[in-house]
Formats: structure tokens, C-alpha cells, sequence
């Protein structure tokens, strides 16, 4: 038995995992990746000294695949939560805590957001029950579009935006309500009229007295690339090798690899695609006609991680960090390269009493100016807005510039239709099958559900072959 999973990154690394407890010690699973390391979104660098992640810094832990795998690969004591240190936005001039009892930004009351709007914000948000009821019919419609129609410009410019752009690096009119707000979709599709009534039907019941919250997010103090290490035994690696073609035969499957002048080729049975939509379009051009057009439709955005290591003794606010609304200026008018920061020797623990970790986050869909710059401007702009947002201008010990070009898919309006348009038409296919952040969400957890269920499908192809 032998199967091909094409990308590295930790959606293709889970396949490989399941896979190998699906068809045993004696299968022959490759990965094959065409960057010279595996993990995908997953590095952790060393600065000043310690392991610092530099893409993903954490999974959701609510959600049970990334919690679940961590534990079956043995990691399970490296887990660790956040400080408790508030999260805070900088709109509108000023940085406020995000509030609670808002999904993503979206209010469930008017007390929840009347530190962070005006009043005339605050006065559109109580009269929105009293609009026409909202009746999507089905359709999808863009977050910013939705909310400036029901709530003015406030709520969507200064809570739901910087906090979208947190997750995907993208702007509220391009991003789909069905995609990255489901639960709020479904509320409204089961005739909650109001954006403010089905934000609230979202809320979670408020915790019982002295009952300690369960932790929403969670890492490794050891980096999230020993997941990735963990992971990466379980398979044959193949490093530094494109896939120019994926062929389907009349029993099997052949990948052409490697250089266009001296390909390889791999003969498998089956294959996992576990790669950006860019990749996967070109490869299913023939076999899956209607999945790569489909695929040719998703938008990419790429951003930049500027790692500042800031001398021992160095005072950080007393916050995880601060994201910032688009169109946030300085005192003197010039406008913020940055669109977060990471107080991260205040959110963990683990990272605490040595060098002060701060992360700048840089890039927003469709923004590639600021990325254009080199790596000692943007240092240089990154360090400026934290100065203006802190007042810290101490020079750092250590810097490292990590740029993720076309990293994050953006889920635009009718984003849900094209996933499954895209999976229908793979459907049809024996033996492949799809997994990544272009599917079902772009955070830790999901990519590993997408890399699960491929392994799934693509295992039964492979055991059904020999048991037939």
C-alpha cells in the first residue's frame, strides 16, 4: 500500500499520521514539500535563545483535534494556556479592552460595547432590533456590508475588523458571513431577525460561580514545531521537491517531482493534496476540471511576523496585546505599518522573566505596500508604531523577520459553496482527496479535521483495492 501526501505543512502531516494508523507499519506513506522544511505555518526560531513561534502561536483548545493529537503524540505535558492578561484594540485613538459578551466583535447588547463606541455608534446599535428583519434567504452576504447596513460604520470598523484581520489577515467587505461567522449565519437563518438578538442566542451561558473557566486557547512551551517533529516520523519525508504533475492511471496514481529537466516519479495508490489553492488548482486542472476553477477563485493574503527580543527588565504593558483597527494614525497623522502586536512575555508564562518577546503582525488583503519594504525598514516601522502605542523605544537584543507570502486564504462570500463544489467535484475521483486551510477554517484544529478526514477517505480507497 502506498500513498502520496503532497504538502508538509500540518494539515498533510496529519494525513500522513492518520493514514499510517489506518494502513499500518508496513504502508509506504511519502510526503513530499517543496520548501526546504515541514510545518507549514508552524515555525518556531530561536531568539535570544529561547523557541519562539513565529507563525501560528496557538491552537483553539475548545476545539478537540488539535488538544486530542497533541496528547496522542505524547506532547501532552508541554501544554500551556494564557496568562489571563486582558486583550485590548487601539480605534478610534484610543486602546480599550475587547469586550465581552460580543461574537467576534459583533455586540449581544449595547452595555457589551459602550466603552468602544460613540454615541451616535451606541445609539444605531440599540435601534437595530427595531429595523426590518434581517432574512438572508439563503444567501451569503459580506460581514462589512452586513454590519454597516444594520449598525452604521463603528462596530465593523472598530471591534469586527481588527479582530477578523486578526484570523485572516482580510477586511470585512471581502470576508463571508457563512464562512467566518457560521454560528451567527445559523441563528439568522432560523428567523432571528436582529444582528443583536443572534449574537446574543451565540453567547455561551455565563460561567457558575467559583467554577474556573475551561482555557480557550493553548501551545506548547516548547514551540509548536515538536508537533511538527512528533508528526514527521510517521512518514517518509521528501524535502525541496515540487510536484509538476499528478497523472491518474488506469490502477494507480504517478507525481512527477523534483525539476523540470530531471524529474522523479513516485507511483502510488492513492493521494493527499494538502496544499494552498494556487498549488492544488494547477495539479487538478485534468483530473478535476470544475474543482480547479473553483480553487482559482480563492483570494490570497499574505503578512510578515517582525520578532523583537527587548533587554531583560524591559516593562510590557500589562495586556496579551493590542490589535488595531485599519486607518489608526499616529498623534502626528502617520499611519501604523502593523495591524497587531503580541505582547508575548505577558500572555505566557513560559516565555516571562528573561528578554521582553514582543510580535508584530504586519499585512491586510490587497495591502502589499507595507510588505514591500525590506527587513530593516519594516523593523524599522514596526519598532515606531510600538514606541507610539507603548512608549517603549528601547533597541532590541535580537530581531528576526518571518514573511508568509499568500499565507492565508480569505473566505469570501459564497466561500462555503465553492468548498463544496470543490469537494464534489473531487468526489468523483477514486483515491484523492483534499485537506488544508482553503476548506474549513484556517486555525490549527480545523486544518488537522481536513487532514483526518482525507486520510479517511483515501485509506478506504487503499484498503478496498486489497481487500478486493
Amino acid at each position: 500500500m502506498r500513498v502520496a501526501v503532497v504538502g508538509g505543512g500540518i494539515s498533510g502531516l496529519a494525513a500522513a499520521h492518520r493514514l499510517r494508523l489506518l494502513l499500518g507499519p508496513a504502508a509506504e506513506i511519502t510526503v513530499v514539500e517543496r520548501s526546504d522544511r515541514l510545518g507549514g505555518k508552524l515555525r518556531t526560531e530561536q531568539v535570544a535563545g529561547l523557541r519562539y513561534d513565529v507563525g501560528a502561536e496557538a491552537f483553539l483548545h475548545r476545539r478537540t483535534e488539535a488538544a486530542e493529537l497533541v496528547v496522542e503524540l505524547g506532547l501532552g505535558g508541554h501544554v500551556v494556556h494564557p496568562t489571563g492578561a486582558p486583550s485590548t484594540i487601539r480605534a478610534a485613538g484610543a486602546i480599550r479592552p475587547i469586550p465581552a459578551h460580543t461574537l467576534m466583535g459583533v455586540p449581544a447588547s449595547v452595555e457589551a460595547v459602550r466603552a468602544v463606541l460613540s454615541a451616535e455608534g451606541l445609539r444605531r446599535v440599540a435601534a437595530e432590533p427595531d429595523l426590518p428583519p434581517i432574512d438572508l434567504a439563503g444567501r451569503d452576504v459580506a460581514v462589512g456590508a452586513l454590519l454597516r447596513e444594520r449598525f452604521g460604520p463603528e462596530v465593523a470598523d472598530r471591534l469586527v475588523g481588527p479582530l477578523l484581520g486578526g484570523v485572516y489577515a482580510g477586511r470585512t467587505d471581502v470576508l463571508g458571513l457563512r464562512a467566518t461567522m457560521p454560528s451567527l449565519a445559523t441563528a439568522l437563518d432560523s428567523g432571528v431577525g436582529s444582528l443583536l438578538a443572534a449574537a446574543a442566542t451565540t453567547m455561551p451561558a455565563p460561567p457558575q460561580p467559583r467554577v474556573p473557566r475551561p482555557p480557550v486557547f493553548g501551545t506548547l512551551d516548547v514551540g509548536l514545531s515538536a508537533l511538527v517533529d512528533a508528526l514527521s516520523t510517521r512518514a517518509r519525508i521528501r524535502l525541496g521537491l515540487p510536484v509538476r504533475r499528478l497523472v491518474r492511471r488506469e490502477r494507480d496514481w504517478r507525481l512527477e517531482i523534483g525539476s523540470a529537466t530531471a524529474p522523479e516519479f513516485l507511483d502510488v495508490d492513492g493521494v493527499v493534496l494538502a496544499v494552498p489553492a494556487p498549488a492544488a488548482r494547477k495539479l487538478l486542472a485534468d483530473i478535476a476540471p470544475k474543482a480547479s476553477v473553483r480553487l482559482g477563485e480563492v483570494e490570497l493574503a499574505s503578512m510578515a511576523v517582525v520578532a523583537l527580543a527587548l533587554p531583560p527588565g524591559t516593562e510590557l504593558p500589562e495586556r496579551s496585546g493590542v490589535l488595531l483597527a485599519e486607518g489608526e494614525r499616529y498623534a502626528d497623522g502617520t499611519p501604523f505599518s502593523a495591524k497587531a502586536f503580541t505582547f508575548s512575555s505577558r500572555k505566557w508564562a513560559h516565555l516571562a522573566g528573561g528578554p521582553a518577546l514582543v510580535r508584530g503582525s504586519v499585512g491586510r488583503h490587497g495591502d502589499v505596500r507595507v510588505l514591500q519594504r525590506d527587513d530593516e525598514d519594516l523593523v524599522a516601522a514596526v519598532r515606531a508604531d510600538l514606541a507610539e502605542l507603548t512608549g517603549i523605544t528601547a533597541a532590541p537584543i535580537d530581531v528576526l523577520v518571518t514573511r508568509w507570502g499568500g499565507g492565508l486564504p480569505q473566505y469570501g462570500v459564497g466561500h462555503l459553496d465553492l468548498v463544496r463544489d470543490v469537494e464534489d467535484a473531487v468526489e468523483d475521483v477514486p483515491g484523492l482527496a483534499l485537506a488544508g486551510a482553503t476548506l474549513h477554517g484556517v486555525g490549527i484544529p480545523a486544518c488537522i479535521a481536513t487532514g483526518d478526514a482525507a486520510a479517511a477517505r483515501v485509506a478506504a480507497h487503499v484498503l478496498g483495492r486489497v481487500r478486493g
